[in-house]
């Protein structure tokens, strides 16, 4: 949520900032004549208020003078009236103000590259050797399915499309990689939590996905409840702390989580309907920080950076590029995303985004911390996937793969893999 206080100041920057988000100028004006109608029938509400207040004082006052107070019993009851009116309008307004506000994504920092689509990205380096074959490389679910590793048909047979088993080894290798990725995270310092897959409205709301998710049917919520399954382990790490003030000796937070992850995918009709890369469960390590503001671009270095060891752990070719302005998320402030090679492809791929989302989440959320002198400030929260663990199996098979047909184990890997150093065909 942005703060009205601050659009109120300078209409201006806001309408040239979330232009480049697609946002349109008459938007900002609209929610301030909103703000501004809001405002004003506080001031007339209060007004008749303290008018009741001394009317009430003078009816009292006749009352125990034994004299005849029905004229200020009329008053009081015509400013009762006129008291309902203006609450009644005023709770139009606010809701009408609080819906407007929800929609307008977060202001992009400065030196976030201005594009109304994805293309515009700036690369800021790149990692790794991408890897070369004296054969034709293939694709990861082609691989798996000849591996016996991977069962996309059955999976569409049990659940539909975009479902998959993981069998033998391919269990193992997920498995693998999701505790290596929790190991590394914790060694670095995040504290590990094993949250809620499911969260309430008022959750999802809190990290910017709804009312989004809502209108879009980006999510799975449970009929006859206000429960959603979570797309991210965001959504319930970010809302351990909702309504509550931190203690500023605590920040910054760092917490790192697996979750399974549950998205309907819409809008993604035929892209990417095969293999791990576009699924409608899926797992993910996420980390996520609670900082405080003049700490949180060292921090968004910090979780990027962390991302990216694990990558370079396992040898894993990549890219990091920063999204345009209408390609980052609508709660970021700026995002750094990882993308990793993909052979088959011939290209990278993301595997992970890394986001600022400055003290967006946390004003919806009302999350703050409390300084030295007493005074409240909203915190800042950052995320990022730490990583996607299906896409990094994805990535793993076509990058190490062989001629035969087996996989190759990453080194680091391979205490997890019980010592294994091939993926052979299963038995």
């Amino acid at each position: 949520m942005l703060d009205i206080k601050q659009i109120r100041k300078d209409p201006d920057f806001t309408k040239k900032k979330l232009a480049t988000r697609g946002i349109k100028p008459e938007t900002i004006d609209e929610l301030l004549d909103y703000d501004a109608k809001r405002r004003d029938l506080i001031v007339q509400s209060e007004s008749l208020k303290a008018t009741r207040n001394d009317v009430s004082e003078k009816i009292s006052q006749l009352k125990r003078n034994k004299a005849d107070a029905s004229d200020a019993i009329e008053q009081m009851k015509q400013t009762g009236q006129k008291i309902k009116a203006l609450d009644d309008q005023l709770r139009q307004i606010e809701e009408q103000e609080h819906d407007l506000a929800a929609h307008l994504p977060n202001i992009p920092a400065d030196g976030v590259p201005v594009s109304l689509t994805e293309e515009g990205a700036v690369e800021l380096r790149k990692v790794g050797q991408i890897p070369s074959f004296g054969f034709k490389p293939k694709h990861h679910w082609e691989i798996g399915e000849d591996l016996g590793i991977l069962d996309f048909e059955r999976a569409a047979k049990v659940s539909g499309s975009r479902f998959v088993y993981y069998i033998g080894d391919g269990a193992l290798l997920e498995r693998a990689v999701y505790n290596f990725y929790l190991d590394q995270n914790t060694a670095a310092g995040y504290q590990e939590v094993i949250p809620p897959y499911m969260v309430n409205d008022d959750s999802m709301y809190g990290t910017g996905q709804f009312p989004k998710f809502l209108e879009t049917k980006a999510g799975y919520e449970l009929a006859g409840t206000d429960l959603t399954m979570i797309p991210t382990a965001e959504v319930p790490l970010v809302n351990y702390y909702r309504n509550e003030v931190i203690p500023e000796e605590k920040l910054p937070v760092s917490f790192t989580a697996l979750s399974p992850a549950f998205r309907s995918e819409a809008g993604s009709a035929g892209r990417d309907t095969k293999g791990l890369i576009r699924l409608h469960q899926f797992n993910k390590v996420e980390m996520v920080k609670f900082t405080k503001p003049e700490d949180s671009w060292k921090a968004l270095e910090q979780i990027t950076h962390q991302a990216e060891e694990n990558l370079q752990k396992l040898g894993l070719a990549y890219h990091v590029i920063t999204l345009t302005t209408s390609d980052m998320s609508f709660t970021a402030a700026m995002t750094h995303d990882l993308e990793v090679w993909f052979p088959a492809q011939d290209k990278y791929r993301e595997i992970s985004s890394c986001s600022n989302t400055t003290d967006f989440q946390a004003r919806r959320s009302h999350i703050q911390y409390r300084d030295e002198d007493g005074k409240l400030h909203f915190v800042h929260t950052l995320n990022g996937s730490g990583l996607a663990v299906g896409r990094t199996v994805a990535a793993i098979l076509e990058n190490y793969q062989n001629e035969d047909g087996s996989v190759t184990i990453p080194e680091v890997l391979r205490p997890y893999m019980h010592g294994k150093t091939k993926i052979e065909k299963q038995k």
